[in-house]
This record gives structure tokens, C-alpha cells and sequence, in this order.
């Protein structure tokens, strides 16, 4: 019994540090806003913005997301997935040091979203291509495509074209780095796994459902109902995000409107801007930003891509997003999709969670790398046009 008491006691030790972190940050922050914009209005703006980005940015995402999905399905049906695999497979192993067969998993994740390349990984027909140190990096590979449909799709719909094709570009360089560098940090850890393969399994071929029994009807509409299900799963599942993430960022991010703070939508105290602008000359010259508020993509295209596609309408309708932007956007936006909300689960699925740090750390040079290189095209693409 004694020693039962001695175990409480010392969890709630343990626990008091962090929940006292926990309330000064928290206080601290909404201490700040709620003094330059007033309590009142703070918390309407937060209700306000939060409403409006349901109303207005989830469901319009949500729309793209459906669409998407039951094309990416459609394609998976017909064998036009299979198709782009074997045209991408002799550019695995020059370009990110990885099987051929490896191409499946950036259509899939291209198609849908980050976790599409884990629940492949845990085919052991498709495991049994890699070596351990190629198997792990999958997860900064797979991850530097995810939602790369819906991002294009929606840089589209604002009415940019060259410019998502730039940043994909950049994506795919940004890729081939984090890739690279995960390998180079998994065989520094680990140099037996250069030559230890995932599994034993026999090389074959991924097995094709037998469709023959269907008609090319039927096929066709339970491949647009599943996928727009689909979709429908991937609308929902970045609600948290787009209005948790980016209702704070553009707290964080814009100021007060033309009357004041009056409790509306889109107020701020302009935090972010403020910071960016003490290294604009860093974000200017690495990524060609124009104005220190497109930081708030990178930032939340961190923890989301959804949520920071939710800014682009706002900067575009400001004036502050240009063709330069968008294609680093773009690149960002794909390239890092969230990965530090997702890494952490992906890795702990495959085996090799003590890696995690590692993979964040690649992923968060290969996400820079991938901006950058797109903004440098983007100068190229403006001088020869």
C-alpha cells in the first residue's frame, strides 16, 4: 500500500511541471492577444473566424476532396495507377535510391493523403523490394506527395496553372533530399541495414482483384461512390485542422480591420508579420515573398495542408499572393503536407519510431529545399516568358 502512495505521489510530481507549462503558455498567449484586441472581441473574432472557415474553406475543400478521390479511385480501377507506376519505375532507383516498385506509393499518396504509403509498406509483397534503410524512408518519401491532387486542383481553382506545375516540380526535388537524407541518417544509426533486407518474401508481382466479373459500368460507379466517400472521410478528418490551426494563425497573422477590432472575422495582431519581417530579407531572397504574411503558409502548411490552403484565398484577395508564391506554395505546401502531424504515426506503424527525429529533421530540410527550388524556376519561367 505504501508503495502504491509512493507511485501516485511521484506521478503527480511528474505531471505538476508540465500542467503548469501548460497554463502560463496558454495564458500567456491569449493574455497577449486578449490585451491589444480586447477580451470581447477576442473570442468573438476566434467564433467568427472559426465559422467562416467551416462554412466557406472546409466544405469548398471538402468538394475538391470528393472529386479528387473519385477520380484517384477511378484510376486505380482501370489500371491508370498501374500505367503511370511502370512509366515512373526507371526514375526510382538514379533519382531517390529506391525499388522501382516504390513509384506506387507517390501516385498513391499523389491521389489521397500521407498514410497511403504505410498501409502499402505493410503489403509484404511490396516490402520484400527494400532493404531496411530504403523501407524506412518511404515515410519521407510517400509523405513529399500527399494531397498533391487536392493541392494542384485547388491552386487551379484560383486561377493558377503554370504555377502548381512549378511548384510540383519543386516538390519532387524537395523529395529527392529528404529521401536521400533519411537514408544517409538511418545507415549513419544503423550501417547494417544497408544490406539487411524488410522480409523475406518472394518478389512478386502486387496482386490484381478480378474485376472480370463485373461490367466496365459498375466498375465505374463504385469506383467514383468509394472514392468520393473517400473524400468525404478526408473533408471531415481536416475540419480540427482548418479550424484549430488556421483560425490561430491568422490571429497571429492579420491585423484589425478598417473600423477597429469590432469582434468580425480575419482580426489579428499581426504577431507572425511582425517576426517575418525582422528576416524578411532571408524569406525574400530564399523564397521570394513580397510580404512577410506569407510566412503563415509554411508555418501551417507544418501541421496541415488543408489548413493552409485555407489562407490562400485571403492573401490573394490582399494582394499579397503572386505567381512566385503560389509555386512555392505549391512546392511547400506538398512537400511538407503535415508531416509533423503524421510522421510520428507513420513511423511507429513501420517499426522504428526512434527514428522519428531523424525523418522531421530531413523532411524539414527537404521542404525548404522543395520552395526554394521552385521559386528559383519560377524566375527562370519568368525570364524566358
Amino acid at each position: 500500500m505504501r508503495k502504491l502512495n509512493r507511485s501516485i505521489i511521484r506521478n503527480l510530481v511528474n505531471l505538476v511541471p508540465s500542467g503548469i507549462i501548460c497554463l502560463v503558455l496558454v495564458f500567456a498567449l491569449f493574455s497577449y492577444i486578449g490585451s491589444i484586441m480586447g477580451v470581447p472581441q477576442m473570442l468573438n473574432t476566434i467564433m467568427h473566424t472559426a465559422h467562416d472557415l467551416l462554412l466557406n474553406t472546409v466544405f469548398y475543400l471538402m468538394g475538391i476532396c470528393v472529386i479528387t478521390g473519385a477520380i484517384g479511385r477511378l484510376f486505380v480501377e482501370f489500371g491508370v495507377v498501374n500505367l503511370l507506376e511502370k512509366l515512373l519505375r526507371p526514375l526510382m532507383r538514379p533519382v531517390f535510391n529506391l525499388p522501382g516498385v516504390a513509384s506506387l506509393g507517390a501516385v498513391m499518396t499523389f491521389l489521397s493523403d500521407n498514410p497511403a504509403i504505410i498501409s502499402l509498406a505493410q503489403d509484404r509483397r511490396f516490402s520484400s523490394f527494400f532493404k531496411k534503410y530504403q523501407y524506412i524512408s518511404l515515410t519521407n518519401f510517400g509523405t513529399a506527395f500527399g494531397m498533391g491532387l487536392l493541392v494542384i486542383v485547388f491552386m487551379a481553382s484560383q486561377g493558377f496553372y503554370i504555377e502548381p506545375v512549378i511548384g510540383l516540380i519543386g516538390s519532387a526535388c524537395g523529395c529527392v533530399v529528404s529521401t536521400r537524407l533519411m537514408q544517409r541518417f538511418v545507415l549513419k544509426l544503423r550501417p547494417s541495414f544497408l544490406t539487411e533486407d524488410v522480409s523475406t518474401g518472394e518478389h512478386t508481382e502486387m496482386a490484381q482483384e478480378d474485376k472480370g466479373s463485373k461490367s466496365v459500368f459498375i466498375r465505374t460507379l463504385n469506383a467514383l461512390l468509394d472514392g468520393g466517400r473517400t473524400g468525404v472521410d478526408v473533408g471531415i478528418a481536416i475540419i480540427p485542422g482548418v479550424l484549430i490551426i488556421s483560425t490561430l494563425v491568422m490571429i497571429l497573422t492579420f491585423g484589425p480591420s478598417e473600423q477597429g477590432y469590432t469582434g468580425a472575422a480575419y482580426e489579428g495582431v499581426e504577431l507572425l508579420p511582425w517576426l517575418a519581417a525582422k528576416l524578411d530579407v532571408v524569406f525574400r531572397w530564399l523564397f521570394g515573398f513580397n510580404d512577410p504574411h506569407l510566412l503563415a503558409f509554411p508555418i501551417t502548411a507544418l501541421g496541415a495542408v488543408g489548413a493552409a490552403l485555407s489562407l490562400v484565398p485571403t492573401f490573394i484577395a490582399s494582394g499579397w499572393a503572386d505567381g512566385n508564391a503560389i509555386a512555392v506554395f505549391t512546392a511547400i505546401g506538398m512537400c511538407w503536407s503535415g508531416y509533423l502531424s503524421t510522421h510520428t504515426a507513420m513511423l511507429d506503424s513501420l517499426g522504428y519510431r526512434e527514428l522519428t527525429t531523424k525523418a522531421i529533421l530531413a523532411h524539414t530540410i527537404g521542404g525548404l529545399a522543395a520552395a526554394i527550388t521552385a521559386h528559383l524556376i519560377y524566375l527562370l519561367y519568368t525570364l524566358v516568358v
